[in-house]
């Protein structure tokens, strides 16, 4: 595509139309995608004039231009909505404390209302709040407990509702020592619970081996640091394991994981990342993420398609250079956060449009062709990363705590940007690309994103149209079949290659969806938003066997969702009985 020609599918037009472009009174925009964009670039471009009072920012300017309009990279949805606006407020990711005490739990209520009014999502852990029941001092009365405390985040949430731009958005996390850790994971077993939260518990290693070894864990009380009570590790597990199985809650944050590559350790550890897990951050911390479009880093010779090395490293380079402008131009809602994402610079490049990719290069999603050519790809992808960040430090100076970090500790590279790479689940910037979203798999071949409009978006892939025209068995028939099964691997008269191309994410083994997600992470600096589909008939011990590997993988958490086990979904198909979920990231459409 010619880079300076915005191509927008009808569904991405509707999506800006929605909730980017800006409105007048009536609600109707006034301006264009094109306008959006270059409003966009002109902000951020500007930022460059803090380091050099004479740099060029008209030309920086059609540079990010077109690296938006040309879909080989967009940012997050703060950066499309607020960038030279009244709000501008650019970042996705927020993670914020949460203290033992009443004033600290409503101050932090009311920092989450004032990030999602400006389209931002949060993170909190809730493990130092004292058990139920446990003694209350000033009232002598009993306390509540975290649970009832995340139903009061849930509801000033959904009061909120972020400005109207788009859902309230919540990462909660329990560490698995904590008393109150069985009402944790069963907090979300009825559906329609604390509808704006994910729940992920906090798996530590000393947890895992207790497991292992069929050991007796302590549970301990927060408040008096001694242990309330002892559970058999394997119990404890199992519980995780059948919730997870029955509805897709909790998953698990191997928090010790996360912390071994904690980059700024002596600032605290990590105990919380943003809603679709994929962001590790401290208290007090945000980061600004953005994705490069895959399926546009490629070149079409000789009937077929080759992967263009050097478009991705020039695209690596400028969007790295985009991501750092953006922690300048951010107007922080709170003066802490300011001072600790200033501090870290974390920025988190992404990738989009993976499974797209694969198609083209004619690499079917579950085999080890994938798995070779996913470790090269992320490993290009994190070394050129790491070098646009290393280039920036040279002419800007490394982020701020850089002496304080684990790189100066180890006489280490010196960085911009504390992190510079995360894998999100890029829902709406995924349709605005008009591309497969983050390193899922496709969801389906034909079906219905259940957001923004009464009756959903009509999805089918263009990827899969052309080649059943190509091979001439594109039919009405063809149509109604796929739509009615979302997947081509049961329709007989189809032939086994494209079968083979263009499996779905319920086509494909547990064990592939992670051994892709243990290969990207490691080359991902922060971490890997993935969801590991399981079909119905899957039993608690397959959830159980998928939960182990990951751990022993190498990832840093995990989110499994069985085919059907909700009834309302994001993402379905145009069957009268389905409605699947592709990952918990509702939030991010």
């Amino acid at each position: 595509m010619d880079k300076n020609t915005l191509s927008l599918s009808p569904n991405a037009r509707l999506v800006l139309e929605k909730r980017y472009l800006k409105k007048n009174a009536s609600g109707e925009p006034i301006e264009s995608p094109e306008d959006m964009f270059r409003r966009i670039a002109k902000n951020i471009a500007s930022v460059d004039l803090i380091y050099n009072k004479n740099a060029d920012i008209l030309s920086l300017e059609e540079q990010f231009y077109h690296l938006m309009i040309s879909l080989q990279f967009l940012p997050n949805s703060p950066t499309l909505m607020n960038a030279n606006r009244h709000l501008q407020q650019l970042l996705a990711c927020f993670v914020l404390p949460v203290e033992d005490s009443i004033e600290s739990i409503f101050d932090t209520v009311k920092h989450a209302a004032i990030i999602h009014k400006s389209g931002g999502g949060t993170g909190f852990s809730f493990s130092r709040i004292r058990p139920k029941n446990d003694l209350v001092s000033a009232s002598c009365g009993m306390a509540s407990g975290p649970v009832s405390f995340m139903k009061v985040f849930n509801e000033a949430t959904e009061a909120i509702n972020q400005g109207g731009f788009r859902r309230g958005a919540n990462m909660a996390v329990l560490n698995i020592n904590h008393p109150d850790i069985l009402d944790f994971v069963h907090a979300k077993n009825s559906e329609g619970a604390l509808t704006n939260f994910n729940i992920s518990v906090g798996i530590t290693d000393a947890f895992m081996q207790a497991v292992e070894n069929d050991e007796i864990f302590p549970l301990v009380n927060p408040r008096t640091k001694s242990i309330s009570q002892t559970i058999k590790a394997k119990e404890l597990f199992q519980e995780i394991v059948q919730s997870a199985w029955k509805n897709g809650e909790p998953g698990v944050l191997f928090i010790d994981t996360i912390n071994k590559t904690n980059p700024t350790p002596l600032f605290g550890n990590i105990e919380g990342t943003n809603p679709c897990g994929e962001q590790p951050l401290l208290p007090y911390e945000a980061c600004v993420l953005g994705s490069i479009n895959l399926s546009q880093m490629i070149t079409h010779k000789n009937d077929h398609y080759e992967m263009n090395w050097r478009t991705l490293e020039e695209t690596i380079y400028l969007a790295v250079h985009f991501l750092d402008n953006v922690i300048d131009a951010t107007k922080y809602p709170l003066p802490q956060i300011e001072r600790l994402t200033k501090g870290n610079r974390k920025i988190g490049l992404g990738l989009m449009g993976f499974a797209d990719i694969l198609i083209k290069l004619n690499i079917p999603y579950d085999s080890e062709e994938a798995i070779q050519f996913t470790n090269k790809l992320l490993s290009h992808f994190s070394k050129k990363a790491n070098e646009a960040s290393a280039g920036l430090a040279s002419e800007r100076g490394v982020f701020p705590n850089y002496e304080k970090s684990i790189y100066a500790q180890q006489n280490g590279p010196k960085y911009r940007n504390a992190t510079r790479t995360t894998i999100a689940p890029t829902g709406t910037i995924s349709i605005i690309a008009n591309c497969s979203s983050g390193i899922e798999p496709l969801f389906a071949l034909a079906y219905t994103r259940n957001v923004l409009v009464e009756g959903g978006l009509p999805e089918i892939n263009p990827l899969f149209e052309k080649v059943a025209k190509e091979r001439e068995i594109y039919t009405d028939k063809l149509l109604a079949d796929v739509k009615k099964e979302g997947t081509i691997r049961n329709i007989e008269y189809i032939p086994d290659d494209i079968k083979r191309l263009f499996p779905t994410a319920r086509d494909i083994s547990p064990e592939y969806h992670v051994q892709i997600q243990s290969t990207c992470q490691k080359y991902i600096d922060n971490a890997v938003s993935k969801t590991i589909n399981f079909p119905k008939e899957s039993t608690a011990k397959d959830v159980e066997n998928v939960f182990l590997l990951a751990y022993r993988s190498g990832c840093k958490g995990i989110t499994i969702y069985r085919d059907k086990s909700r009834m309302s979904q994001v993402l379905s198909i145009e069957c009268a009985c389905t409605n699947e979920l592709i990952g918990r990231n509702p939030f991010e459409l």
